[in-house]
């Protein structure tokens, strides 16, 4: 039975696989022209969308870093690729789930989590050492 089961592939084997087998489109201009006009749909999931889009240019990241809806500020503090500035701007947002989105980005810089450890939520707070232990855990 043992013989039957599918093998596991290393992280190494499953990034070459989806690299080959499920190639991501090239991003062009039209894909960033449709980007910038869904950050400016009425509807906040549309915007969520291109908050969390890897593609989404910083004008319109910045933009929605300043969108009068948390999820999609939320949005913005998750994404991977969000600039450090714009990160930074978030830091002080009214909303404790953008906050709490923000401290457990791994690519927000060290100042801004030094302010979040001493943010006025218990919840932020304890997001930033959860991560802090995560990090310590690594290595």
């Amino acid at each position: 039975m043992r013989d039957a089961a599918p093998s596991m592939l290393t992280s190494e084997e499953a990034r070459l696989l989806a690299a080959t087998q499920h190639p991501a489109p090239p991003v062009t201009e039209t894909k960033i022209a449709r980007l910038r006009l869904l950050a400016t749909d009425p509807n906040p999931k549309i915007r969520e969308s291109v908050a969390s889009s890897y593609h989404t240019p910083e004008d319109v990241m910045v933009a929605l870093a300043r969108d009068p809806e948390a999820s999609v500020r939320g949005c913005v503090a998750r994404n991977e690729t969000t600039s450090c500035d714009i990160l930074r701007s978030l830091a002080d947002d009214d909303s404790e789930m953008v906050r709490g989105w923000l401290a457990v980005n791994f690519y927000v810089p060290t100042d801004v989590m030094d302010a979040l450890a001493s943010d006025e939520s218990e919840t932020v707070r304890r997001l930033v050492a959860w991560k802090s232990e995560l990090a310590v855990a690594a290595h």
